[in-house]
């Protein structure tokens, strides 16, 4: 109950644990105090020793109040908390372990940490409503004592009195005033507020290289997409969508600016990091792969005229993903909560924090980075002259053009860490490799699609069904794996133009 307009009724005041409610006595219109039962409000945060989840902005909560004893979770970017009931025949006060609901979610944040009870904010509440000479509610004064501790190795005790007083404007000036005598002054409700503040954990004092210097550049991007890959983990336990894509190009994004500026940092430190995120992406790539197949087959059968997609070809193909989905979506979970994931945040955490820059990571970014940039275009430039080659027999194109791809994505991130100190240069060339890239990736897609189309025609002779449908899909995917083959000379030529790689010269 608070309020800082003067439409609003509601003020609020703190004092010291000792402080009574403001006597009400002689107050114009009052003519009675009528005092409810006393209640007990209660809200106790779990969160591991180390207040990991604190630190990745996640709450944990039991709230006790005039409801049914409840779990609460706030994860970052969430609208509505996740609310769970409490066992109701749980010991009163006794330490609860998480439901498994909440603790899935947490584990990530958690590390493989104990998550226990670390603080807690308890208040006893009175309310007195001052009625008018009728009887009738004239005004409402809620009186609450707050008492807040931390729990576990670190113990800290504070006790204060809240009062919020919802009156009309003519007495407000009156009960402010009074409040004032009692000892409270101005102030807004702070228990949860103050318990998270108490809570959060002590980061260390770590100067951060300039981002004018190369290595300051290359830390403030590894550490802005370790914080997106913190944030994808929570929406992929909650089977946000597209989640698990968006964690895929975290780590991806990593990867890239590690492989890409090697010689920025010590190879000891980032190797075993950048194979466990290529791990780590394998992991995830089926899950990715099925949604992307899914969507890509029904909105090919979708889109076919009503002659040409004969039986009952979604249904089939809906069954097939189904499964795979299911497996691969558990298989995402299993690689998310095993101990090698939970040690490569860590690593990734620990690097962030104290990066191990070499000598040459103190060159200027604008001068240092482009050469970093220049090395990854010779790469893709390998790679889709290859793939382009005439000579290349058809078995090893597909192959070669998925190499090119790859490449082409390492190139986009690379120069993605460059952008900030060299600016529109950086940001054109980038454009430029994304068209080729995409065209590169819309191949790929054919190549995977063909084979699951293969798939879903044989499946859907066994389930006696009509499998015409998926062998026209599979005519219209080598058609447009024909095109990009045709379009890409061209798209390479316009990406690799002098005047856009001057700027790494």
């Amino acid at each position: 109950m608070s309020a800082t307009t003067d439409e609003q009724t509601t003020l609020t005041f703190r004092g010291p644990a000792e402080a009574s409610i403001p006597p009400v006595a002689g107050l114009p219109g009052v003519h009675g105090d009528e005092a409810a039962p006393a209640r007990v409000l209660e809200v106790e945060r779990y969160d591991t020793a180390d207040l990991r989840l604190a630190a990745a902005g996640v709450t944990v909560s039991v709230l006790r109040d005039d409801s049914p004893a409840r779990w609460e979770l706030h994860t970052p970017g969430d609208g509505d908390p996740l609310h769970l009931p409490v066992d109701p025949d749980a010991a009163p006060g006794a330490r609860l372990p998480l439901p498994a609901g909440i603790a899935e979610l947490v584990r990530g944040a958690a590390r493989g940490r104990n998550v226990r009870p670390v603080g807690r904010v308890r208040t006893t509440r009175t309310e007195h409503r001052l009625l008018d000479e009728s009887g009738a509610r004239l005004a409402t004064v809620v009186h609450d004592h707050v008492t807040l501790s931390t729990l576990g190795r670190s113990t800290e005790v504070e006790a204060w009195t809240e009062v919020a007083i919802d009156a009309p404007p003519a007495l407000r000036p009156a009960l402010a005033d009074r409040a004032a005598e009692a000892g409270l002054r101005r102030a807004e409700p702070c228990g949860e507020a103050e318990l998270t503040r108490l809570l959060r954990p002590a980061r260390p004092e770590r100067a951060r290289p300039s981002e004018k210097r190369a290595g300051g550049a290359l830390v403030a991007y590894l550490a802005k997409h370790n914080d997106r890959l913190a944030a994808e983990d929570l929406r992929v336990r909650r089977g946000e969508p597209d989640s698990v894509h968006q964690l895929r190009v975290a780590a991806r994004r990593l990867r890239s600016a590690l492989q890409g500026h090697r010689r920025l940092l010590d190879r000891e430190r980032t190797d075993p990091l950048v194979e466990g995120l290529r791990r780590l992406g394998q992991a995830l790539a089926p899950a990715r792969d099925a949604q992307v197949q899914r969507e890509r087959v029904l909105a090919g059968l979708a889109e076919l005229p009503d002659e040409l997609r004969l039986g009952g070809a979604a249904a089939v193909a809906n069954r097939y993903f189904a499964r795979i989905e299911s497996e691969s979506n558990a298989a995402a979970l299993t690689a998310l909560d095993s101990v090698e994931y939970v040690r490569l945040r860590e690593q990734l955490d620990e690097l962030v924090a104290a990066p191990p820059l070499r000598k040459r990571a103190a060159k200027k970014a604008k001068k240092e980075l482009p050469r970093h940039v220049a090395k990854q275009q010779r790469r893709f430039a390998a790679r889709v002259e290859h793939a382009l080659d005439p000579e290349l027999p058809p078995e090893r194109r597909d192959i070669a053009m998925h190499e090119a791809r790859k490449a082409g994505k390492r190139l986009r991130y690379v120069a993605e860490v460059a952008r900030p100190a060299v600016g529109k240069p950086a940001k054109r060339y980038a454009k430029a490799v994304k068209g080729i890239q995409q065209a590169l990736g819309e191949h790929q897609d054919t190549v995977v699609s063909r084979g699951t189309l293969r798939s879903l025609g044989a499946l859907a002779h066994t389930d006696g069904e009509n499998g015409f449908a998926f062998g026209v899909l599979h005519g219209h995917d080598t058609a447009r794996a024909a095109a990009v083959e045709a379009e890409l000379p061209e798209l390479w030529r316009q990406a690799s133009r002098r005047k856009l790689r001057r700027w790494m010269e």
